[in-house]
């Protein structure tokens, strides 16, 4: 029995995910591999099932990038932000929350750790949608953001410098 349970979760969400989600969310990654239509649908029901969970927005924003759709991508990696702000009751536009006097700790809870890692997320899709100013202007602010890298923009940034070089 559970071995069945074993194959019937492929992906690990939050532990704390509510079941009726991670059902959900687990038949759109299983449906992602043959029928993109269909996971995409069960990914948004899965937002629309509990939009205050914010697995839900990563997941949908992780399929849209991996079927190219970058624009999709960026629109759902927003919401993600806006979502995550208002849940942790600071600014969804990481620019003024850069220049906030009292600025959040963004290292308190998986709430702000995930503000940052869409952060990052939405750093990239600029990068690939070849906005690299908005790219860097995101990636600078996320240095104080998260001075200490832990969502790992540095990487983004790495790629960002290589692409400069490889164009000059």
């Amino acid at each position: 029995m559970a071995q069945a349970a074993f194959f019937e979760e492929r992906v690990l969400f939050s532990p704390n995910l509510p079941e009726a989600v991670n059902k959900l969310l687990q038949a759109a990654v299983v449906a992602s591999h043959a029928d993109k239509p269909l996971a995409e649908k069960l990914f948004k029901q899965a937002r629309e099932t509990d939009r205050a969970c914010l697995q839900t927005y990563f997941a949908l924003y992780k399929f849209y990038f991996y079927q190219g759709r970058l624009q999709e991508a960026e629109r759902e990696v927003i919401a993600a932000l806006e979502e995550a702000s208002h849940q942790g009751g600071f600014p969804s536009d990481y620019r003024r929350l850069v220049r906030q006097e009292d600025q959040c700790d963004m290292y308190a809870s998986e709430i702000t750790l995930f503000y940052l890692y869409s952060l990052k997320a939405l750093a990239f899709i600029k990068l690939r949608r070849q906005q690299e100013v908005e790219a860097r202007v995101i990636l600078s602010l996320m240095n104080e953001l998260d001075p200490e890298d832990r969502c790992g923009a540095s990487v983004i940034m790495s790629l960002a410098d290589a692409l400069l070089e490889d164009a000059a």
